[in-house]
């Protein structure tokens, strides 16, 4: 049987469940037989939750702007209804008696989750109950533990020099760990992911893979929105316990911080993770040194800094994957980014823009795969834009569009449905 844990809360009878269910309890806190009510205390209630949602909508994508793309009305509207729901049933608990209170109480616990239910939803970002509890049930490794040196390696092409021994594990470790910068940037911790083959010996030293997530969002997100260790480690099942070393630094520094991945006072990320990421693997882990075998990819925000260090550090990374990245990095828009990350220096602001340099440079040895969302109503054309100018600059690139938006219902099988190719380019299969 499916666990509970493994049930859709995307798609099937569960998020529709919770919607018909947040429909029910918002029909019971909105009618009353007292007069008062329908005449002052729901028009209030009403009112104040449509204004405060207007006011959220105009705030996060007006004066805020925290993030290029714009927060979608509709999960607004969601966010509205989860505030409702809540206002109701505090306007409903001092007018009842105690075992109405309870069921007021919990109706509007049932709201709540209902429009969150329809943000997630719409965003795709937890799958399952599994996901969205992975910060109490994800398990992870001390690295110091998981990363113990081995004395006898595999090298060479693994698709035809590895044979698994008889104790190869099932499954992959996960580790957090620090990542140090040694410039102005401070990153939190990464997330490592090392698959069945790392943990035995002979070791066969395997390719990485540099995981980014979005903005907003955290390194572990991969982990838990994107199932990465269930994925990875069902690719490794398949293929005798090989699989991508992950490793997912933070490019941001904060939840909501958007340094564009170059070189700044805002912090050098591109030094980050094209220096000090690849150094710090090196050092600590047995993995295929060789460029060829090394790959940078990302969603989003991390998506556009994938191409970037591509183009801008094609010597550490032979391989990227954009998944639904911007045309170019961006803070609100250009002008504005021109103005907070460059000191108004344009100049300098088209010498690191990744469609800048592939109009003058050539990559015949670099190749990368685009996703897109194909209703991706911010980047599905500036990723198209994006995959012809890296063929005009000689690069070996596929085109990959799935159905869905901005969303994780295009980010997760953008990587895993990549994860062949990668596997071929970085000498895994044949």
């Amino acid at each position: 049987m499916t666990s509970p844990l493994e049930l859709s809360l995307i798609n099937g009878p569960v998020p529709a469940m919770i919607t018909a269910g947040g429909a029910v309890a918002l029909v019971f806190l909105a009618v009353t037989r007292r007069r008062t009510w329908w005449t002052r205390v729901l028009p209030i209630v009403v009112a104040a939750c449509a204004l405060f949602t207007a006011a959220l909508w105009f705030f996060v994508n007006r004066v805020w702007r925290p993030f290029p793309e714009p927060v979608p009305a509709l999960v607004i509207g969601w966010l509205g209804i989860a505030v409702l729901g809540p206002a109701l049933g505090v306007a409903r608990f001092w007018h009842t008696r105690w075992w109405m209170r309870i069921l007021v109480t919990l109706a509007a616990v049932v709201v709540l989750v209902s429009g969150l239910s329809g943000v997630n939803q719409f965003f795709g970002q937890y799958p399952t109950a599994r996901a969205a509890l992975g910060p109490l049930l994800g398990e992870t490794t001390d690295l110091e533990e998981a990363a113990k040196p081995a004395t006898d390696l595999v090298t060479g092409k693994l698709a035809d020099t590895w044979k698994a021994p008889k104790d190869l594990p099932e499954k992959g470790t996960v580790s957090e760990a620090p990542i140090p910068s040694t410039t102005n940037f401070k990153p939190r911790n990464a997330w490592i992911y090392l698959p069945p083959a790392y943990h035995v010996s002979p070791r066969p030293k395997l390719p990485v893979l540099v995981l980014l997530a979005g903005q907003p969002g955290t390194p572990r997100d991969w982990f838990d929105a994107g199932q990465l260790t269930q994925h990875f480690d069902a690719f490794a099942k398949q293929h005798n316990g090989l699989a991508p070393i992950v490793i997912v630094p933070d490019q941001l520094g904060s939840m909501t911080a958007n340094p564009i991945c170059v070189d700044s006072h805002l912090g050098h990320v591109e030094t980050y993770l094209a220096k000090d990421v690849p150094h710090w693997v090196k050092t600590r882990l047995q993995v295929d040194d060789q460029r060829s075998a090394w790959t940078i990819a990302g969603l989003s925000q991390g998506g556009t800094c994938a191409l970037q260090l591509a183009v801008r550090a094609p010597e550490v990374y032979a391989n990227f994957i954009d998944i639904s990245g911007q045309r170019e990095p961006t803070v609100i828009n250009t002008a504005e980014t021109i103005r907070i990350v460059f000191n108004g220096d344009a100049a300098a602001y088209h010498r690191v823009n990744p469609i800048d340099i592939l109009q003058t440079k050539k990559f015949p040895q670099s190749a990368g795969v685009i996703v897109a969302g194909a209703r991706d109503p911010y980047y599905r054309n500036e990723d198209r834009e994006v995959f012809e100018a890296c063929q005009r600059a000689g690069m070996d690139m596929r085109w990959t569009e799935l159905p869905g938006g901005h969303d994780w219902n295009v980010w997760r099988p953008g990587l895993y449905e990549s994860l062949p190719w990668l596997a071929q380019r970085t000498g895994l299969v044949a």
